[in-house]
């Protein structure tokens, strides 16, 4: 039997910032969706703390955080005879993965054409900067998959210069040709992935300035599967929403992404309240009866990354359908979409109001198709 394709492989960048601030971007797995292009979706499973040392804190910016936001709201849903209302914003929540952590996490991502998913455990270790990462059971044709990133600087560059390095070893069954392709969507991603980490590094602003997240939710008098349906059933948005001009939806049942996921990819055109058009592109994945997550591909502009998704609750009183919404603000293309002047407050407040309020159209007319089937049956 032949013996697995080995192969390792490094990717740098020079890192005009403090080493701390790219190390809390890489160890804060859940923003990765935003901040990493591949990236759809990251869960941690389960996290435990390690030995205790201080912690990474966030190097100094030329801006300030907003020291409030508005509180969450009680979760108290509309009842399904009235539509929903805009839900408070939620607080940024702060980067996480500051202490010496061991955790497990999995990754939904875009992998060459398609979506692939794994778990892998983490070490972060925030004293020596370094992050290492081993896949637990690699689907094929992967065999192994293991690496570290580090954040420090290299002997004889400048003192403001840091290096940001990505390490990457693995093996391949299948050929040099399966292998060639490994390592052609492995290098892919993982430039994309440095890029990322390096330009949000440097921003003078800092992360928890320009991502916030919000929420809205309705009560369905309904099955959790009739109103997953109409969620899941994308084709039809276009007769059925009136703020969806165009959809072209693609499934795929089967995927390296899980057996218990069926992977979307969309392309929609949005009707805007002045009446302009927007196109986006989207992968969803779609949990039966469960959740659907989705991430923007291609974002609107004012936009760095845009994630979210629907869940589903069975309660004695129908069904709770909650949309949520994760948003990376660009500060560089704020002014040009919104009007001079605009702030990143007044920005976050007009973003909410624009993708909450489909989010809360879309809620609503899921609430009169469902109810409408149980009185038709009646």
């Amino acid at each position: 039997m032949p013996r697995p394709d080995a192969r390792s492989a490094v990717h740098t960048a020079d890192l005009d910032a403090p080493p701390e601030n790219a190390y809390r971007l890489v160890a804060d797995v859940l923003h990765w969706p935003l901040l990493f292009s591949p990236c759809i979706w990251s869960q941690v499973l389960d996290a435990s703390p390690a030995e205790v040392v201080p912690a990474a804190e966030p190097a100094p910016t030329s801006g300030s955080a907003p020291t409030s936001e508005p509180a969450p709201t009680s979760g108290t849903a509309p009842t399904s005879g009235s539509d929903p209302e805009p839900a408070a914003e939620t607080p940024p929540r702060p980067f996480a993965g500051l202490g010496a952590t061991d955790e497990r996490i999995r990754l939904w991502a875009v992998v060459g054409t398609g979506v692939r998913s794994w778990t892998s455990r983490r070490t972060l270790d925030p004293a020596a900067l370094r992050v290492d990462f081993a896949q637990q059971e690699p689907s094929a044709p992967i065999v192994r998959m293991s690496g570290h990133w580090s954040f420090g600087t290299d002997p004889g560059t400048p003192v403001a210069t840091h290096r940001l390095a990505l390490h990457h070893a693995w093996a391949t069954e299948g050929g040099q040709e399966v292998g060639d392709r490994i390592e052609a969507a492995l290098d892919h991603n993982s430039k994309e992935e440095i890029a990322a980490v390096k330009a949000w590094a440097e921003r003078p602003q800092a992360p928890e300035e320009l991502i916030f997240s919000f929420s809205d939710e309705l009560l369905v008098d309904g099955p959790v599967s009739e109103v997953y349906d109409f969620l899941y059933r994308a084709d039809l948005w276009p007769a059925r929403l009136p703020h969806v001009a165009a959809l072209d939806v693609e499934t795929a049942p089967e995927s390296p992404a899980g057996t218990d996921v069926e992977v979307q990819t969309m392309d929609m055109k949005t009707k805007g309240a002045d009446g302009s058009v927007h196109a986006t592109q989207s992968v969803r994945l779609c949990f039966a009866d469960r959740r659907i997550v989705y991430k923007q591909t291609t974002v609107p502009r004012g936009l760095l990354g845009h994630t979210g998704e629907w869940l589903f609750e069975e309660t004695s009183a129908g069904t709770l359908v909650t949309a949520r919404h994760q948003v990376a603000l660009d500060p560089g293309s704020l002014e040009g979409v919104f009007g001079p002047g605009t702030t990143l407050e007044s920005a976050r407040r007009l973003v909410r109001d624009a993708l909450g309020g489909n989010s809360r159209r879309t809620l609503g007319e899921a609430r009169r198709h469902v109810e409408s089937l149980g009185k038709a049956v009646r």
